[in-house]
């Protein structure tokens, strides 16, 4: 059986691309289950799965991620990877989906426990927000912040990978974008604006545009429901094969479990320094490799 990918909320689970992807679980909230319940359900993935990867997003209420690390901590379990992911809640979507997709590829689960942590260099995340008053999650300056009370004012924000914000204007050159072939997934909140469809669009030269219902975590993230979220990423599955295949793998020093790039998805143990390991060619040990075809 493929690796259980779960969620912290129903609508991070994006539809399948094809007949093979595999849908992601739900680990819920405490208010909406027992820890009795959680252990359970827990317990059931285990026994389905064999390994488990949660995703879960930084911004996520503390009570709920005590939650999952005490349900770790009762089954004794290290077949449980609890990942925490700094992005925005569609690019969350995007990467369970991604990661849904490579969990039945011939990659072992710790392979697609730490690809949660290369492939959020390559998708380009964020919102079209007609006030950026109420933004903390990306650096906004006094000044930026002023223009935000100008009525009719559009602020088009990056999140990562790299983040970005520019006041939308028609002499304003769009958002810096990926530099590899792309789609475009994008979800609208109370904002109603075809800015990301008519000028972000073309300007990243994405193949293809999705739409799909804006997360109920978005409004918080972003600091206003009156935005449009977007996020740009790989749609082929062969090329995120082959862009996690490329990178070296590692056997981790301290639980047995293989990874990739510099830290262990399940136990989060850091990949020993080069001085420390055997001497080989090609190490990767920080970073991402380039998209391929880029």
């Amino acid at each position: 059986m493929p690796t259980a990918i779960t969620v912290t909320s129903a609508d991070l689970v994006l539809p399948p691309t094809d007949q093979q992807t595999p849908t992601a679980a739900l680990l819920r909230a405490p208010e909406d289950q027992t820890m009795d319940q959680a252990i359970g359900d827990m317990h059931v993935l285990l026994e389905q799965h064999g390994y488990v990867v949660a995703i879960y997003s930084a911004n996520l209420p503390i009570a709920h991620e005590r939650r999952m690390h005490s349900v770790r901590s009762v089954l004794e379990s290290d077949r449980i990877a609890l990942l925490k992911v700094d992005l925005p809640p569609l690019g969350i979507a995007v990467l369970v989906r991604q990661l849904r997709q490579l969990s039945i590829c011939d990659f072992s689960p710790g392979v697609v426990a730490s690809a949660a942590r290369l492939l959020p260099h390559y998708i380009h995340a964020g919102a079209l927000l007609n006030s950026v008053t109420k933004l903390d999650r990306v650096p906004v300056s006094l000044k930026t912040h002023a223009k935000s009370w100008v009525p009719g004012s559009q602020f088009a924000v990056l999140a990562g990978p790299n983040p970005q914000l520019i006041k939308v204007g028609p002499t304003v050159k769009p958002l810096d974008g990926p530099e590899f072939a792309t789609d475009l997934l994008v979800a609208k909140g109370q904002s109603q604006s075809e800015w990301v469809q008519q000028t972000l669009a073309p300007a990243w030269k994405v193949q293809a545009i999705h739409e799909t219902a804006l997360p109920s975590d978005s409004p918080g993230w972003w600091g206003t429901g009156k935005l449009v979220e977007f996020a740009a990423y790989l749609p082929d599955i062969s090329v995120l094969y082959q862009l996690v295949a490329s990178v070296r793998r590692e056997i981790c020093h301290w639980c047995g479990m293989e990874l990739i790039g510099d830290r262990c998805g399940f136990c989060t143990s850091p990949l020993h320094a080069p001085e420390n390991r055997m001497p080989s060619n090609g190490v990767l040990s920080q970073g991402a490799p380039a998209p391929p075809g880029s």
